[in-house]
């Protein structure tokens, strides 16, 4: 038991925290923006399968893990408009369009990636760098939890600061969040809450692409595998709703499935490695159950305060 417990408390199990949380945190808070205009984007999982393909493609390509960064997030936008399009423009039904754009993705990446790699996927591209910084190392446990971490989860925290300042900051933040809210009353104000909307898909397309590539070429230091998104984008969807779409608390909840893959890591040696892979995904449905019952409490309690008043 004491050898259990100093496994799951180490720098170690931090350090896979760390890892295993960063592409969902960058998709999540993508997934906020777009949560606060208005739009529940399940196509996350698609976005992140696409960055992570053409991120390997464009090092692949180019020789550079920076320019298949570069690339992937030209996609992101170009996907982010595609989405916009469809759901802001010809107001199709959301979860259909996030639906199909998960299906095709998953077919696009897998029948590129067998005509450009090979059947057995990309292997051996340029990657991004991990840092490892001296300083850390007089750092007690917190520095050897985060050294060897790739660049992009240094990128992600720059992130969830710039869009936590962004949405709750900045006048158009205020806008973002009222074309979900009251897009009538921005639109009376002279602002087109459609305009809002297509910037937020955009965001949310180029923090999918690096969520992607981090997979890719961060992670996995330059290789590529079919559907390697593995349901991310829809634990990120979760994350979301569970931090009521605030970048800081998207990006906590991220944390703690992180830290839940960690631990089923750590467990793997006492109980079937099947079973320790689930349980991340077991606490995303606890987090999505909390939420509703969450929700239902409120509405009840509002409904009697209404009966009071």
């Amino acid at each position: 038991m004491h050898d259990l417990l100093s496994r799951i408390f180490s720098a170690a199990t931090l350090n896979e925290t760390l890892r295993t949380a960063t592409p969902v945190a960058l998709a999540a808070i993508g997934g906020a923006m777009t949560e606060h205009a208005g739009i529940m984007n399940i196509g996350m999982d698609g976005m992140i399968l696409m960055g992570a393909f053409f991120g390997a493609y464009g090092s692949f390509l180019l020789g550079g893990g920076w320019l298949g960064l570069g690339l992937a997030v030209a996609i992101g936008i170009l996907v982010g408009l595609l989405f916009a399009l469809f759901v802001v423009k010809l107001k199709a039904d959301e979860f259909i369009i996030g639906c199909a754009l998960n299906t095709f993705a998953i077919g696009l990446t897998g029948f590129l990636s067998d005509s450009v790699f090979g059947y057995n996927g990309g292997k051996g591209m340029a990657a991004l760098p991990k840092l490892r910084l001296s300083f850390l190392d007089h750092i007690p446990f917190l520095g050897k939890g985060l050294q060897g971490l790739s660049v992009l989860f240094y990128i992600t925290l720059l992130l969830v600061l710039v869009l936590w300042l962004f949405v709750y900051r900045t006048p158009y933040g205020l806008h973002l969040r009222a074309a979900g809210e009251k897009p009538e009353t921005l639109r009376t104000a002279g602002i087109s809450p459609e305009k809002m909307k297509w910037i937020a898909s955009i965001l949310c397309g180029i923090t999918c692409a690096i969520a992607g590539v981090y997979l890719s070429l961060g992670d996995l230091e330059g290789n590529f595998a079919k559907n390697m998104s593995n349901s991310r984008g829809y634990v990120a969807f979760a994350c979301v709703i569970f931090g009521s779409a605030n970048p800081a608390k998207a990006y906590l909840a991220a944390l703690m499935f992180g830290f839940f893959g960690a631990l089923g890591t750590c467990l793997q040696a006492y109980i079937s490695p099947d079973l320790t892979a689930a349980i991340p995904y077991i606490i995303t449905i606890i987090m999505m159950v909390y939420v509703v019952l969450r929700s239902q409490r409120r509405r009840r309690l509002s409904h009697r305060k209404e009966q009071v008043a």
